[in-house]
């Protein structure tokens, strides 16, 4: 598995790596089995990159993710933001969960309440490590007019608490883990970032970070993780987009996509997920499969020959921003 650096921390990840939101039963019936089950199966397929969150089953991704990688080779990135009280939440559905530890989220991005969760996470890891620490879902798009207060928290004390564990060694690398490409542009103003793990913003279908957002990065050294390559299922066949049912517009353009993969003989998730790779900024890519025949189906895919005409013709018909870069050879 072909490797690149994070930052400038000299740590080295996979260009695939695996998403463990569904391992805590997000969108997904996928219960402690059928979790280890695929994460066992990403092992012996040569992953060694993995992400985690708190928020993942309140708890259930890191716990089986813990289980699975104690004793093992890995490199993992865990998140913050979010503290664990006890106490279920009433409609778990209403978060998009199924069946999740008994407990509900209190958001505190301020220095007591990062250093707290970095501990906390550990303890239900099971794990003496994390490898890099992401502040997770800080933005607009989560808090509303409540992300002034908390975005206030993590400048005034949250990064200097993930500053700190860097520094000390606890952490190798600190970042965001977001939906959003502004909050990022914010975060590069009040500190230094190894790494950003962005979601569903730098894929086959919309590539906005280009114009602003990726030559800042480039600037401060900071890299890209792309999470939800597939925008949350619309470039696999599905409806979803952005964890929503996708609006017309988006389905009619994952069409004109597909049109053109089609008439290369090339799946369009293929041309998706290796998609992002093709701008040296990006360091990894991070699927979230649901079990492991989707695990498989991914890794085929990530190995599918894609011709450059494939590229060229997706640009000229405007489906790709012209300066985006794009794969060459196999």
């Amino acid at each position: 598995m072909e490797q690149r650096q994070v930052g400038r921390t000299g740590l080295m990840i996979d260009t695939l790596g695996l998403g463990g939101a569904p391992l805590g039963g997000n969108f997904v019936d996928l219960d402690y089995a059928q979790a280890a089950e695929l994460i066992r199966a990403a092992q012996e397929a040569g992953l060694r990159y993995y992400d985690t969150a708190p928020w993942y089953g309140f708890g259930r991704s890191e716990r089986v993710m813990g289980d699975m990688l104690r004793g093992t080779d890995y490199v993992l990135s865990d998140k913050v933001g979010r503290l664990l009280k006890p106490g279920g939440v009433e409609n778990p559905a209403d978060y998009g969960m199924i069946d999740p530890l008994p407990f509900h989220v209190v958001y505190d991005y301020g220095y007591d309440g990062i250093m707290r969760a970095f501990e906390d996470n550990l303890q239900r890891l099971g794990l003496d490590r994390i490898d890099f620490l992401l502040a997770h879902d800080i933005g607009v798009l989560t808090h509303g007019d409540d992300n002034a207060r908390h975005f206030g928290d993590l400048a005034a004390g949250g990064y200097r608490a993930m500053d700190e564990l860097r520094r000390s060694g606890h952490v190798k690398a600190i970042g965001l883990g977001v939906n959003e490409n502004q909050v990022c542009m914010d975060a590069l103003g009040i500190g230094d970032w190894d790494v950003f793990l962005l979601a569903g913003r730098y894929t086959l279908l919309e590539q906005s970070p280009l114009d602003t957002l990726f030559p800042a990065c480039r600037s401060a050294g900071t890299t890209i993780i792309c999470g939800g390559p597939f925008n949350s299922g619309i470039l696999v066949g599905r409806e979803t987009w952005n964890y929503a049912k996708a609006p017309a517009e988006v389905v009619d353009k994952a069409r004109a996509l597909a049109d053109v993969a089609d008439a290369f003989g090339v799946p369009l998730a293929a041309a998706a997920l290796q998609f992002p790779l093709g701008n040296d900024l990006v360091t990894s890519v991070i699927p979230g499969p649901r079990d492991k025949g989707e695990l498989q189906q991914n890794l085929e895919w990530f190995t599918t020959p894609i011709p450059d005409e494939l590229w060229i013709s997706l640009k000229s018909k405007g489906l790709l921003h012209e300066a985006a870069p794009v794969p060459s050879g196999p």
